[in-house]
């Protein structure tokens, strides 16, 4: 499995700044900043559609960031772009170190118990305060297995496209 085509949620069009068209920006990159170096953007304009969007200023402003797109030079051309999440492909941003991943690459993956029974494929994560929780669905039902590595989660070969976990089928 490559990541390959592959778009990352890094952050959210939040609130307008001023009558210039800027933009108020939650960003998820750590550093936050690090959001206006993953360029395009792609924007969902419409439902299955996207708008690739490149050439973004941006800067911290108060508590917050804010970033100028090109061709929105007001307050009203702005306004249609909040609430927008903001996507980068996922070869834009730099490669994990050692036991670390993006979300993105693990949904999709097999999971397999260490005795070798199908639990189903990841479909998604979500941080909690003490972990993150891989959800994992077969179809008939849905698994919240912890994402603790080296206790409940054995392995991860993204190449092979699979998980193993340490968890009882039957939970």
């Amino acid at each position: 499995m490559t990541a390959s085509g592959r778009r990352v949620l890094v952050g959210r069009i939040v609130g307008l700044y001023g009558v210039q068209g800027w933009l108020k920006v939650e960003s998820w990159t750590e550093p936050r900043t690090q959001i206006f170096k993953y360029q395009p953007w792609l924007l969902s304009t419409a439902p299955g559609q996207e708008t690739e969007i490149a050439g973004i200023n941006g800067r911290p402003q108060g508590k917050g960031l804010i970033a100028k797109l090109p061709e929105v030079d007001d307050r009203d051309g702005a306004a249609a772009l909040v609430g927008q999440d903001i996507y980068v492909a996922r070869e834009l941003l730099p490669p994990p170190g050692k036991d670390e991943y993006y979300w993105v690459d693990l949904e999709g993956l097999e999971v397999v118990t260490t005795e070798g029974v199908a639990l189903g494929r990841v479909s998604h994560l979500f941080a909690t305060g003490a972990n993150d929780v891989v959800v994992v669905r077969d179809g008939e039902r849905e698994r919240l297995v912890p994402f603790v590595q080296g206790v409940y989660v054995r392995s991860v070969d993204l190449s092979d496209g699979r998980m193993v976990v340490d968890w009882d089928p039957e939970f």
